[in-house]
């Protein structure tokens, strides 16, 4: 047993059925459907809003939420969509089209009215939030948590739960509780990162980004093909990159630039992101001056600022009950115990800048189709890949699922870390109930409860224990 001890006296609180750490798009899934359900949660968040990299760090486009046939996010992710889109807070030309029929269609959406719709729907639900807030250690017998040390402006306080679910991205939770965990940069290559902006005076009526002309898709080819090969040839970015995000949409005369990457950055060592946080900045203002210089419609572009938090695509991921591996995802696998399917390209951006690896990525991911699935298809994403391995009362949803560096270049994405996230929590709810283990939970039940919560699970065939 591990038992946390501390020289100074610890705030005891009293039990909540679960734990949620993160408030990013998996931790406030997890938490608002379990609330809503009767279950006592508390969710900590280390910034001061919810939404996670999708408002703190300013990617504001949902990943593609349907196959090119029909929608295949459901339950909270869906409602989310469709409260958005009511609300007017997608991108100006979203229509639910984008997320019923489009193929490979990323949705821009404004980060500020989504930051206010997650805060109401926690208060709605009853969700304990406590923002500025981060879980440093953990009390564990061994593979059951019984209790986790948050740390804010307040200090200390032992929080006692039931139910542990982390979405931290950075299985931060997971490693405190002394479950087995893979790491980025000792394990697999660090991916890049990026320090997304926002942008105002774009011009979206020029005849650049007009839907004539293939919209801001097209603009997006365009500008990597045409513009970004002769900016780098001309010294204006510090460090030449082969690859650009795009401008997305948000506003009359507004856009987001998921853009730049910032290269063997380590999320896990705060040197390398503080250093990484100062480049970024310098690094969009490269980029400001690539867009006013080369491209049409941005003559006047103003940048008006950074996200707070850094762009980070992988740190650790747990090892969890199965791994999800590209040779699932080629093969369009399902699942008995799947609880989500998706279709998204497995985007894993090149580890630096040489021109072989970033000839590796566009022909992994543009050219030869290898990496992408077809119109109509999906790949299940297994509830096995949400417990870490043996444990009982803790989960993981979002980025550090278990998955290989391919397929994690696809499910990492915001619209398939809302669907873990619920998952997550039903399967908590569960545990509760029944006393099953998470390293033993009856799936056919999980899953019956997520599609009467509106799931899309369209698998034939159910079973009691998961995919392992």
């Amino acid at each position: 047993m591990r038992t946390v001890t501390f020289t100074r006296t610890l705030k005891a609180e009293d039990q909540f059925d679960i734990l949620v750490a993160g408030g990013g798009p998996a931790g406030v899934a997890a938490a608002i459907t379990a609330a809503r359900r009767g279950s006592k949660v508390l969710l900590v968040e280390a910034t001061g809003c919810l939404g996670g990299m999708g408002t703190s760090g300013l990617v504001t486009t949902f990943g593609p939420m349907g196959n090119g046939k029909r929608t295949l996010v459901g339950g909270f992710a869906l409602e989310l969509i469709e409260t958005m889109y009511a609300r007017k807070l997608l991108g100006p030309e979203v229509t639910p089209e984008y997320w019923i029929t489009h193929y490979n269609r990323w949705i821009p959406f404004h980060h500020e009215g989504l930051k206010l719709l997650l805060d109401e729907l926690c208060v709605a639900a009853g969700v304990e939030v406590r923002f500025f807030t981060r879980v440093i250690e953990a009390e564990v017998d061994g593979k059951r948590v019984r209790g986790a040390v948050i740390q804010n402006v307040e200090g200390l306080s032992f929080i006692a739960a039931k139910t542990f679910i982390d979405c931290t991205g950075d299985a931060a939770l997971a490693a405190l509780s002394g479950m087995e965990c893979r790491i980025a940069g000792r394990d697999w290559k660090h991916a890049p990162a990026t320090l997304c902006s926002v942008f105002g005076n774009i011009d979206w009526d020029d005849s650049f980004y007009s839907p004539a002309t293939g919209g801001t898709d097209g603009a997006h080819n365009r500008i990597k093909k045409e513009m970004l090969p002769v900016a780098n040839s001309s010294g204006i970015f510090s460090k030449s990159d082969a690859y650009i995000g795009g401008m997305k949409k948000i506003g009359i005369t507004a856009g987001t630039l998921n853009g730049g990457h910032i290269y063997n950055l380590d999320g896990l060592n705060i040197k390398s992101l503080s250093e990484g946080m100062m480049y970024g900045r310098r690094q969009a203002q490269e980029y400001t001056r690539f867009f006013r210089e080369y491209v049409p419609g941005c003559k006047d572009i103003e940048h008006l600022g950074t996200a707070p938090l850094m762009g980070v695509r992988d740190t650790r991921r747990i090892v969890g009950e199965f791994e999800l591996t590209m040779d699932d995802y080629r093969a369009r696998r399902q699942f008995p115990d799947q609880v989500a399917v998706y279709n998204r390209p497995a985007d894993v951006h090149a580890t630096d800048s040489s021109p072989g690896e970033h000839a590796r990525f566009v022909k992994a991911f543009e050219e030869d189709g290898l990496d992408k699935l077809g119109v109509g298809d999906s790949v299940g994403i297994p509830y096995s890949i949400l417990v870490p391995k043996g444990a009982e009362n803790l989960w993981v949803a979002g980025r550090c699922h278990s998955s290989d560096t391919g397929v994690h270049g696809s499910i990492r994405a915001q619209s398939a870390a809302y669907m873990m996230g619920e998952a997550a929590a039903a399967a908590a709810r569960q545990s509760i109930a029944t006393g099953q283990p998470a390293c033993d939970l009856d799936t056919q039940i999980l899953v019956e409860t997520l599609r009467a919560q509106n799931g899309y699970l369209p698998q034939k065939t159910l079973s009691r224990t998961m995919t392992r």
